[in-house]
């Protein structure tokens, strides 16, 4: 399949599944939801799977879209403007409906480990506080890697850091049913492999943020 007929062909399921979440919603509110929330998770994997980002992927399927998405959005809106101003070194960006904060895995851990370094507790501890106040939403986060060494080592290194970011912050207070984790190792870089610079933005662990099902519900009622 072709790119042009791939990216049609995610646009269309995502237009099927958006339309039955919006019918749900607007007949059903409560039940609405749960769909909308089931959805999304099919949503996140198409889009993953199709444009090779697994975080993204998961934010626009959590999207419901409307009035309560914009609500949604303009909590997120205020929610990353004080990360950025709480975890310096660490990228924050607004995706649809959520959150995406990357750090460069030099960042939180040395070279070839999987221990979160004891200055970038700090930046991990900003996100938990931040978490804390916005009680409203749900994480994945997923750890990537360069493609140096074996793939089956680095599929394992990305899940271990992803699953040590994880660790910290249900540590510091984040309740462990908010939070997922993923490696996708070598398989979505985002610059290329033959220079250091490259690589080093390839090591990275990004934090998808978005609403959960349960706040959704409740934007949806209001």
């Amino acid at each position: 399949m072709g790119t042009r007929q791939r990216i049609l062909s995610v646009a269309l399921t995502v237009a099927g599944l958006t339309s039955v979440t919006l019918n749900g919603c607007a007949t059903h509110t409560q039940t609405g939801a749960v769909v909308g929330a089931g959805s999304g998770a099919v949503v996140g994997g198409v889009i993953g799977g199709a444009t090779g980002h697994t975080a993204r992927g998961a934010i626009i399927g959590a999207a419901v879209g409307g009035v309560a998405g914009a609500l949604i959005g303009a909590r997120m809106d205020r929610q990353a403007k004080e990360l950025a101003q709480n975890i310096p070194g660490a990228k924050v960006e607004r995706v649809g409906e959520g959150i995406q904060v990357t750090f460069e895995s030099g960042l939180l851990y040395d070279f070839d480990s999987d221990v979160v370094r004891a200055e970038a507790r700090k930046n991990l501890r900003a996100l938990a506080a931040s978490l804390d106040k916005y009680p409203g939403s749900d994480i994945l986060i997923v750890g990537h890697t360069d493609q140096v060494g074996p793939s089956s080592y680095n599929q394992s290194l990305s899940q271990r850091r992803a699953s040590a970011a994880a660790d910290y912050l249900i540590v510091q207070g984040v309740g462990r049913d908010r939070v997922n984790t993923r490696g996708m190792g070598e398989t979505e870089p985002i610059a290329g492999n033959d220079t250091e610079r490259g690589r080093e933005m390839n090591r990275r662990v990004e934090v998808a943020i978005f609403a959960s099902k349960q706040y959704r519900a409740e934007v949806a009622q209001r």
